[in-house]
C-alpha cells in the first residue's frame, strides 16, 4: 500500500496551525482583559509573554527641575524606570522651548507658517534665545551654517511644512557635505492628514533622507523631548552634520499628560560598546605605526582638512607636531586658518586652484599625513596620479599615506591609505605627538620647498593706467587693511572665482575665520552665512567677499542683516558674469559664452532700498580710501568694485590631470588668450 505523504503533511500542518491559533487567541484574550503588569507576573503565561518590552530611547532630563524625577510603573514597560514629570501640562510647543533651553541653544533661525504655529506661539517673546528672521528659508539654513562654523556650536533652524521644509534642503545638503552641525525642525500637517496630499504637505522625511545624518518624524508628544535630545547628540557627535526633526501640528499642539522615561542609549553606541576594547587596541597599534612612519620619513607633509577644526585644540596640536617634527603644512579650503600662513612651514591651500607649492610638495612627499579630510576630487586631481612618491615609499615601508579621520566611511573611499586612525583627528594626533621624535631641521626638503615658492608664487597680470581694477588686488589690499583693525576678522564667500581668490590672496592666520561652501559649492552662500557668523560673533568684523552672480542669488537677505542688527560688510566684485564658468568656456569651449552673462541690478539703489549704506568704486585711485571706509562703517554696508572681466583663477589643475600638471600664470600666454578671445567674439568680450 502506498501512503499519501503529501496528504499527511497537510493534515499535520492544519492541526499545528489550529493548535497555535488557539494558544495565540487565549493569550490575546488574556492581554485584552488583564493589565500588562498582571500578565507579566502570571506564572501560567508563556515565557515569551513575560519578556520585558524594549526600553525606549534616550531621555532628556539633563538639568535640575523643580520636581525630582519620580519612580513609576506605567505604560512604558514592566520594569521600574526613572521617569520625568517636569514637563507634564506643557504643550508640544512649550516642550520645544524648554528643550532648546536644556540644550543650551542661544539662537534660532527660522520662518513661521501654519503647520509650525504651535511652536512659534510657545516661543513668542522668549528671553531664552535670540530669533533671527530671514527672507527665505534657504537663508535661514545658510545663516545657521555660518553661525555654527563661527561659534563651533550647533545651528538651529525652525521652519514650516511643505515649501518651508523643502527650501531648507540645499542648506542641509551643504552642511552634510562640509560637516557642519545643524538641527532643522520642520512643521508638518497633522498625523491624521499625512498621506492625503493635504495643503502644504510634503514627505520631508523621504526628501531629506539623503542630505541628513538622521531624520525622524515625532509621532506623539511623549517622544518629543527625547527626539530633540537625540537630534542634538547626533548632529554634534562623530563627523558633525545636519539632522531633521519633523513636527506634525497635532503633536506640537498636544499636552503632555504622563511622566516620560529618562534613561536610555542611542543605537549608534551599541557596536562600539560591544567591540570597544578590540577597537581601542587596533587604534593604538595604528597610532604606533603612524608615529613610526613620521619618525623615518624624509619628505613628510601634513594635510589638514576641516575636521581639524572640530576640536578646540586642533590648530594648537597641528602647530605642535609641525614644529616638533619640522613638517610643512598644507590645508583644504575648509582647513584654511588652522595653520598660520605667516609661518614659513605653511604651503597654503592644496588642490585644483591651490598653491602650486602645496601641489608640488604633495606629489613629491614620501609621507602624507591627512588630518580630518576626505580627499575631495578638487584636492586630489586625477586619483591615479596622486602622491606617486608616497605610494612608492609605502611599497618600501618608508612612507605612504596616513589618514586620521572620524568617519569610517571616508577612510579608503577615495584614496587608499597605508595607515588609518579612526576617531577625532586632534585627539589621536595628541597621542601620536607623544612618540614623535623631535627633528632639528629638514634642510634638503625645505630648500626644495623654498625653490618652488620662488618659482610658483601667486601672480596675475597687473593693472595698467587705463585698465579696470583686478579682483586679486582688491582682496590682497582688503586683507591687509582688515588685519590692522584690531578686531577678530571672519570672511565668508559665495562660490566662484571670488571664492578662490579669497582663499589665495587673503592671509589666513586663525581657525574658524574662513566660512565657505566647499563640498556642495552653493552660490548665494556668502551673505546669509555672514549674517549667521555675525550673530555668533557680534564684536567681530565679518566680511562677505562675493561675486555679482553669486550675490544675486540671496541678495534678498540684505534687509535681514538690518533687522538682525548684523553689521556685515559685503564686498561685491562685479564683473557682470559667472566668472568661473566663463573661465572654463574660455579654456575648453573656444570662448563660447553660453548664457553666462547676466543683467545685474543697480547695487547702490538696492542698498538704499534695503536700508544699507552703499559705496561704489570704478577707478584704481579710489580703491584704498574706499576699503578703509568700508571696514570702518558702523552698520551693514555694500562695497561694489567694478573689476576686470575674463580674469582667470590661476594656478589651475585641469580635469584629468595630476596635481603637478597645473596651468600657472604666464603674462605672454594670458595676453595671447585675450587676443584670441577678442577675435573669436568679434570684440564683444
Amino acid at each position: 500500500m502506498i501512503r499519501n505523504t503529501t496528504s499527511l503533511r497537510n493534515v499535520s500542518s492544519r492541526r499545528y496551525i489550529t493548535q497555535l491559533t488557539k494558544t495565540s487567541m487565549s493569550s490575546y484574550a488574556l492581554l485584552r482583559n488583564r493589565p500588562y503588569s498582571a500578565i507579566a507576573s502570571n506564572n501560567n503565561i508563556s515565557s515569551s509573554l513575560k519578556t520585558n518590552r524594549p526600553e525606549p530611547s534616550p531621555s532628556f532630563d539633563l538639568g535640575s527641575t523643580d520636581q525630582d524625577p519620580i519612580t513609576l510603573k506605567n505604560k512604558w514597560g514592566n520594569s521600574t524606570q526613572k521617569m520625568d514629570s517636569s514637563l507634564i501640562g506643557l504643550t508640544g510647543g512649550q516642550i520645544f522651548h524648554e528643550m532648546m533651553v536644556r540644550n543650551n541653544v542661544d539662537t534660532v533661525f527660522g520662518y513661521p507658517g501654519g503647520a509650525i504655529l504651535p511652536v512659534y506661539d510657545a516661543i513668542h517673546d522668549s528671553k531664552q534665545f535670540k530669533f533671527v528672521l530671514p527672507k527665505h528659508e534657504q537663508g535661514a539654513g545658510h545663516m545657521a551654517e555660518g553661525y555654527a562654523r563661527a561659534s563651533g556650536k550647533c545651528g538651529v533652524v525652525l521652519v514650516t511644512s511643505g515649501p518651508g521644509a523643502t527650501n531648507v534642503v540645499t542648506p542641509m545638503a551643504d552642511a552634510l557635505s562640509d560637516g557642519i552641525p545643524m538641527v532643522v525642525f520642520t512643521g508638518q500637517v497633522p498625523t491624521s492628514a499625512i498621506g492625503t496630499d493635504a495643503f502644504q504637505e510634503a514627505d520631508v522625511i523621504g526628501i531629506s533622507r539623503q542630505c541628513t545624518k538622521w531624520n525622524v518624524m515625532v509621532k506623539n508628544v511623549e517622544e518629543l523631548p527625547r527626539r530633540i535630545n537625540e537630534a542634538f547628540q547626533i548632529a554634534t557627535s562623530g563627523r558633525p552634520g545636519p539632522v531633521l526633526v519633523d513636527l506634525p501640528k497635532d503633536v506640537t499642539a498636544a499636552v503632555l499628560k504622563n511622566p516620560i522615561p529618562i534613561s536610555s542609549v542611542l543605537p549608534s553606541t551599541t557596536l562600539k560598546n560591544l567591540i570597544g576594547s578590540i577597537h581601542d587596541e587596533f587604534i593604538k597599534e595604528n597610532i604606533a605605526k603612524a608615529a613610526n612612519l613620521i619618525n623615518i620619513a624624509k619628505r613628510p607633509v601634513l594635510y589638514a582638512g576641516g575636521g581639524i577644526l572640530n576640536h578646540s585644540d586642533g590648530s594648537t596640536v597641528l602647530k605642535e607636531i609641525s614644529e616638533r617634527a619640522k613638517i610643512p603644512v598644507t590645508t583644504s579650503i575648509q582647513g584654511l586658518g588652522s595653520f598660520d600662513q605667516d609661518d614659513p612651514k605653511s604651503l597654503d591651500m592644496l588642490g585644483m586652484h591651490g598653491s602650486a607649492v602645496a601641489n608640488m610638495a604633495v606629489q613629491n612627499a614620501d609621507l602624507i599625513i591627512a588630518l580630518g579630510s576626505r580627499f575631495d576630487d578638487r584636492v586630489t586631481g586625477n586619483i591615479t596620479k596622486f602622491a606617486p612618491r608616497a605610494r612608492k615609499a609605502a611599497l618600501e615601508n618608508k612612507g605612504g599615506i596616513i589618514h586620521f579621520e572620524i568617519s569610517p566611511k571616508n577612510i579608503n573611499k577615495v584614496v587608499q591609505c597605508d595607515v588609518s586612525v579612526e576617531g577625532d583627528a586632534t585627539t589621536n594626533l595628541k597621542r601620536v605627538l607623544e612618540t614623535v621624535v623631535p627633528v632639528k631641521e629638514r634642510a634638503e626638503w625645505f630648500n626644495q620647498i623654498e625653490e618652488w615658492k620662488q618659482k610658483f608664487d601667486y601672480n596675475y597680470l597687473k593693472e595698467t593706467p587705463d585698465s579696470k581694477i583686478k579682483p586679486q588686488t582688491v582682496i590682497s589690499k582688503l586683507s591687509k587693511i582688515a588685519h590692522t583693525t584690531g578686531k577678530e576678522v571672519i570672511v565668508t564667500t559665495g562660490v566662484g572665482q571670488h571664492q578662490m581668490w579669497a582663499a589665495q590672496y587673503w592671509t589666513w592666520k586663525k581657525p574658524r575665520t574662513f566660512i565657505t561652501s566647499g563640498g556642495l559649492g552653493t552660490m548665494g552662500f556668502g551673505l546669509p552665512s555672514a549674517i549667521g557668523a555675525q550673530v555668533a560673533k557680534p564684536d567681530a568684523l565679518v566680511i562677505d567677499i562675493d561675486g555679482d552672480a553669486s550675490f544675486n542669488m540671496t541678495l534678498n537677505e540684505l534687509s535681514s542683516a538690518v533687522q538682525a542688527n548684523a553689521p556685515v560688510k559685503i564686498l561685491i566684485l562685479n564683473n557682470e558674469e559667472q566668472g568661473m564658468v566663463t573661465q572654463w568656456q574660455s579654456l575648453f569651449y573656444e570662448n563660447r559664452y553660453s548664457h553666462t552673462h547676466q543683467l545685474n541690478p543697480n547695487f547702490m539703489k538696492l542698498a538704499e532700498a534695503m536700508h544699507v549704506k552703499g559705496i561704489k568704486v570704478t577707478k584704481q585711485d579710489e580703491l584704498d580710501q574706499a576699503l578703509k571706509k568700508f571696514v570702518a562703517t558702523e552698520g551693514p554696508v555694500i562695497l561694489e568694485v567694478e573689476v576686470e572681466k575674463k580674469v582667470p583663477v590661476l594656478p589651475m589643475v585641469p580635469a584629468g590631470k595630476g596635481l603637478d600638471e597645473f596651468i600657472s600664470f604666464d603674462p605672454e600666454v594670458e595676453k595671447e588668450q585675450n587676443r584670441v578671445r577678442h577675435e573669436r567674439t568679434g570684440a564683444l568680450h
